[in-house]
């Protein structure tokens, strides 16, 4: 890869998107866009003969089968597949399950201004290709058979200086994340403790995929909202555009949500979620970084154990990019570092081990 430019084959069946596309690759100094196809049957034939490194597609093509396009190419010829999406409900259904299909990542297509929307996300989608060029491509497998671990063996734990015992999980995840979060939570039993999640996501899609997550998890999974109470068995996903953090009121926990400004280039932030659990849970919470590009959530994680908390790092081996983790690991923000079907495990293990009680005491 360092020696060549990345190859980057675009199949859209906009004619100007095809075009856009173009520009913005073939003007950067370490990719070249190989091809563009109007319609999967079309991009069969350059992958083909031209071998490319990253595939964007679009899923959302009249009658030309997206997804089961990239069903099939993941089981015949697996490699990183960048989408380019609406920000529409039905946009945001389809996206979610080409990343469960096995797509590593998203680029939200503009509604309107399409020219103008596409060069100011010039920069966002050249840094995505670059990203998803590094990509362990997964074969997708079916979630293994849950294990059926129990709160009713955990003990009190010994008050600390913090006003609540309550104790409660927080993720942070981005490229990849996705699929990893759904690995995590569906593992945990119905009593586990509140779950707060940021995932880089925008708009329109935090609510669909936590009503994707829901119907699959013991637990229950929503769209964060703000000032609800943090209750066990639940998880709280932050509303894209939104910072998700932790407050107490009394003994409780409770979501808080924040437009403040970007962080880490994210809203919402992993640091901003995992500084707030350092703050007001301590040692009472259990903090998970996984799969993602970059260092957010590096210093919060690093935060959070030097509060207390028990803190896990998914391994390189399982994520899809080890950015995230990789920083938090090199910096000594993990206790542990996991591979990811083993998490859920570890998390509740811990739990069990320090005398935890999901719910109040």
């Amino acid at each position: 890869m360092k020696n060549r430019k990345l190859k980057v084959l675009v199949i859209d069946d906009s004619a100007l998107i095809r075009s856009l596309m173009k520009v913005i690759i073939n003007r950067e100094k370490d990719m070249e866009c190989v091809g563009t196809a109007p319609d999967p049957l079309s991009a069969r034939e350059m992958i083909m003969e031209r071998n490319p490194d990253v595939l964007t597609l679009d899923v959302e093509m009249p009658g030309m089968g997206g997804l089961d396009f990239l069903e099939r190419l993941m089981r015949w010829r697996p490699m990183p597949v960048l989408m380019i999406s609406t920000l529409t409900e039905q946009g945001s259904d389809i996206t979610l399950r080409a990343l469960e299909l096995g797509a590593v990542d998203f680029i939200s297509k503009p509604k309107l201004g399409i020219a103008d929307g596409m060069e100011k996300s010039a920069g966002e989608i050249a840094e995505k290709i670059r990203a998803v060029a590094q990509a362990r491509v997964h074969k997708t497998t079916a979630l293994a058979t849950q294990e059926n671990f129990s709160a009713d063996v955990i003990l009190p734990s010994v008050a600390g200086r913090y006003s609540s015992t309550e104790k409660l999980i927080v993720i942070g995840a981005s490229t990849g994340g996705t699929q990893a979060i759904k690995e995590v939570l569906a593992r945990l039993p119905a009593d586990a403790p509140g779950v707060l999640v940021t995932q880089h996501m925008p708009e329109h899609f935090t609510k669909s995929f936590a009503n994707r997550l829901d119907a699959l998890c013991k637990i229950s999974v929503r769209e964060a909202a703000h000032n609800e109470r943090v209750l066990p068995g639940h998880a709280y996903i932050a509303p894209g555009n939104s910072h998700l953090l932790l407050k107490r009121s009394g003994a409780n926990y409770l979501v808080q949500l924040d437009p403040g400004p970007l962080v880490n280039r994210h809203r919402p932030s992993v640091d901003v979620l995992f500084r707030s659990a350092a703050n007001v849970a301590g040692a009472n919470a259990t903090g998970i970084i996984l799969t993602g590009m970059g260092k957010d959530g590096m210093q919060g994680l690093l935060e959070m154990k030097q509060a207390g908390s028990f803190t896990i790092a998914q391994d390189e081996a399982t994520c899809v990019i080890f950015g995230m983790p990789k920083e938090a690991i090199a910096a000594g923000a993990a206790c542990e570092v996991v591979p990811l079907q083993n998490i859920a495990r570890r998390t509740m293990e811990n739990l069990a081990l320090t005398g935890a009680k999901t719910g109040r005491i």
